[in-house]
C-alpha cells in the first residue's frame, strides 16, 4: 500500500506540468524475481518514476520503453527472460533470474486506473483489480482494468456478460485461496489473459501502551505504512510522536480500537492486571496476533489466572497469542525488541515460521 500511496503523491505533484504519465506493472512471472506480480512502478515521459518493478535491472529499459507506450497511447507487454545467458538480454547476471512481463499502461483523459487507485488507497478493505495482459476481445483491449468491490459483490466496469461471469467465479478462487491469479479464457469474439490480483487491507497495529518503548514501535509502523492505534495515557506521550497516529484512545475511557483479522495488537503496559485486562477484552476480538512483552514466566502466571477464573483459552487463541512476543533474535534495546516484534508479526500473517532463508527448502516465495 505504500507504494501505491508514493506513486498517487507523485502523480498528483507533476499532473499539471504537461508531463504525461505511465505505470508499468509486473502481470505474471516465472522462476525468481526481486519483486512479485503487482509491483508497479509510476513513469513520466520527463524521465521522473517512482516504485520498481524490479532490483533495479529492470527500470532503466522499462523507462525507455515507457516514453513509447506514452507517444503511441497504447498499452504494451514486455517480456524480460533473465533465466538465460543471453548477453543481449536486459537483466542477465543481474540476480532475477526468471521471466517476467511487464505491462505498460499510459495515463490518459479516459483512463480510471489512478481514480481506482485512489480509491483503494483511501479504504481500509481488500480490494480485488483484474487487468488484461493480453487480449483479442474487440470491446476491451490490452491493460483494460476492472475493480472488484469485495463489499458489494459487483465487478465494475465489465459490461460483457459472459466475460463478467468468468471473472465473478475467479475472483471468489482468489477471496478464498486469499492469493492473486492469472487467468485466461476464451470466447467466440476473441481471448484475453488477466491478472487478478487481491490487495489485501493495510495491517493495522494497535499498541495498548505509553512507555518509552512504544517509541520504535511507532517508528517502525511509519516506515511500513501500517495503520496505527494507540491506548495509554496519550499525554504522558511527546506529541511529536503521536503525528500520524489515526486513533488516539485513553486509557480511562472505555473507547478501544476497532480490530479485525489484519489487526495485530501489542499489549506493553507494563502492568500485569492493566495487561490481563485487556487480554481478556481482545479474546472476543479477531485480532490475528495478540503480543504480550515479558518472560514466559509471566505469561504463565496469566494462564493460571486464567484458569482459576474459568476462562477457557480456544485453540485460535493459542494460536494467535505470543507471549514473549518476537522472534529470537538477540534483541535488547527497545529497537530491537520493535523489530523482534514485527518480524514475527510479519512472519504470523504470512503463514510463515520466520527462520532463516538459507535454510529454507524450495523457493522463497510459494509458486503456483
Amino acid at each position: 500500500m505504500k507504494e501505491l500511496k508514493s506513486i498517487l503523491q507523485l502523480y498528483e505533484t507533476y499532473k499539471n506540468s504537461g508531463a504525461n504519465a505511465a505505470i508499468a506493472q509486473v502481470v505474471r512471472l516465472e522462476e525468481s524475481s526481486y519483486r512479485r506480480e503487482g509491483a508497479r512502478m509510476l513513469i513520466f515521459d520527463n524521465g521522473t518514476f517512482i516504485g520498481g518493478i524490479s532490483g533495479g535491472c529492470l527500470e532503466g529499459d522499462t523507462l525507455k520503453r515507457s516514453k513509447i507506450a506514452i507517444l503511441k497511447e497504447e498499452a504494451s507487454l514486455i517480456t524480460y527472460d533473465t533465466s538465460k545467458d543471453d548477453e543481449n538480454q536486459i537483466g542477465v547476471g543481474l540476480g532475477c533470474n526468471g521471466v517476467i512481463d511487464v505491462l505498460i499502461n499510459p495515463i490518459h483523459s479516459e483512463s480510471n486506473l489512478i481514480q481506482t487507485l485512489q480509491n483503494i488507497v483511501n479504504q481500509r478493505k481488500s480490494h480485488v483489480l483484474v487487468t488484461l495482459s493480453a487480449s483479442t476481445h474487440p470491446a476491451f483491449p490490452l491493460g483494460t482494468t476492472f475493480y472488484y468491490d469485495v463489499e458489494k459483490g459487483r465487478l465494475e466496469g465489465c459490461s460483457d456478460a459472459l466475460l463478467n461471469k468468468c471473472f465473478l467465479e475467479d475472483i471468489a478462487i482468489v477471496l478464498e485461496k486469499g492469493k492473486s491469479k492469472i487467468v485466461h479464457h476464451s470466447f467466440e469474439v476473441g481471448a484475453i489473459t488477466a491478472f487478478i490480483e487481491l490487495i489485501p487491507a493495510q495491517f493495522h497495529l494497535a499498541i495498548y501502551g505509553d512507555n518509552y518503548d512504544i517509541y520504535p514501535m511507532l517508528d517502525m509502523a511509519k516506515v511500513l505504512d501500517w495503520e496505527v492505534s494507540l491506548v495509554g495515557n496519550i499525554q504522558k506521550i511527546e506529541k511529536e510522536k503521536l503525528l500520524g497516529i489515526r486513533q488516539l484512545f485513553q486509557k480511562e475511557l472505555p473507547e478501544r480500537p476497532s480490530i479485525d483479522d489484519r489487526t495485530a495488537v501489542v499489549l506493553m503496559a507494563h502492568d500485569f492486571k492493566t495487561d490481563v485486562n485487556n487480554l481478556k477484552i481482545l479474546l472476543d476480538s479477531p485480532a490475528g496476533y495478540i503480543g504480550l512483552l515479558g518472560p514466559k514466566k509471566r505469561y504463565d502466571k496469566i494462564l493460571a489466572e486464567f484458569k482459576e477464573e474459568g476462562i477457557a483459552l480456544t485453540p485460535f487463541d493459542l494460536q494467535r497469542i505470543h507471549a514473549p512476543a518476537g522472534l529470537e533474535i538477540g534483541a535488547n534495546s527497545p529497537e530491537e525488541i520493535a523489530a523482534s516484534i514485527f518480524t514475527e508479526i510479519l512472519s504470523v500473517f504470512s503463514g510463515t515460521t520466520g527462520g532463516k532463508l538459507r535454510t529454507k527448502k524450495g523457493p522463497i516465495h510459494e509458486r503456483e
